[in-house]
């Protein structure tokens, strides 16, 4: 059976903006529509220890380092290293929201996924009803869909690298701003903006985004 292994924000990667648990385990639900059984763990230094997972879910932020709590960066080095390892091995991997504002102790993990929050730069307006623009129609993990419509959040000037391939944008005052892409590797790897909340995942057209995400990487 598939197994995806789905990490939720704890400590230093857990952010008092976003409900981790309750949406590791909304998260946890859809894909086990999908057929997939489903490990969640707190981003804790051994989160990664002792589990060979066919997917890999980063739901976690940006909180703060307490030596005393969850150890310091060089504690950390052994998660980090084993991530970059799942990676290259060609364990795919789905980066949610505030993906791009975790990890910031590691310097492989925003060229990994594609981008980062760059604080002071990157914003977002207040959460209200909202439509994502589909600009890639044919890549798989958007064909047939040309909007997604969803109570959430739009993350604005997010710093993208070059080499993604934008799947999805918000428009925000004549500018659209990437929110969905694909990572260039290696293996597959995307970048999700949205999911500020189970809100998000109320949206019909959301789950279908993430569902269609969640097939092109397990290559279904």
């Amino acid at each position: 059976m598939t197994h995806a292994l789905v990490l939720a924000g704890h400590g230093r990667y857990e952010d008092p903006w976003h409900d981790g648990a309750a949406i590791a385990h909304r998260v946890a639900q859809l894909l086990a529509d999908e057929g997939i059984d489903t490990t969640i763990r707190g981003t804790l230094p051994d989160a990664l220890d002792h589990i060979e997972p066919d997917l890999v879910v980063v739901a976690s932020g940006r909180g703060r380092p307490d030596p005393d709590f969850d150890g310091t960066d060089e504690d950390w080095l052994p998660f980090h290293a084993r991530l970059t390892a799942l990676v290259a091995s060609g364990v795919p991997v789905l980066g949610l929201h505030q993906a791009t504002n975790t990890f910031l102790d590691s310097p492989s993990w925003g060229p990994l996924l594609g981008g980062r929050w760059i604080e002071g730069t990157t914003w977002h307006p207040p959460l209200s009803a909202a439509t994502f623009r589909v600009v890639s129609p044919d890549h798989p993990a958007v064909s047939g869909l040309s909007e997604i419509s969803v109570e959430d959040e739009q993350y604005l000037a997010l710093e993208v690298s070059p080499d993604v391939q934008v799947l999805v944008v918000a428009d925000h005052e004549g500018t659209a701003h990437p929110v969905v892409w694909v990572a260039p590797g290696p293996g597959r790897i995307v970048y999700d903006a949205l999911g500020h909340d189970v809100r998000s995942y109320d949206s019909p057209s959301r789950v279908d985004l993430f569902r269609r995400e969640v097939r092109w990487l397990l290559s279904r």
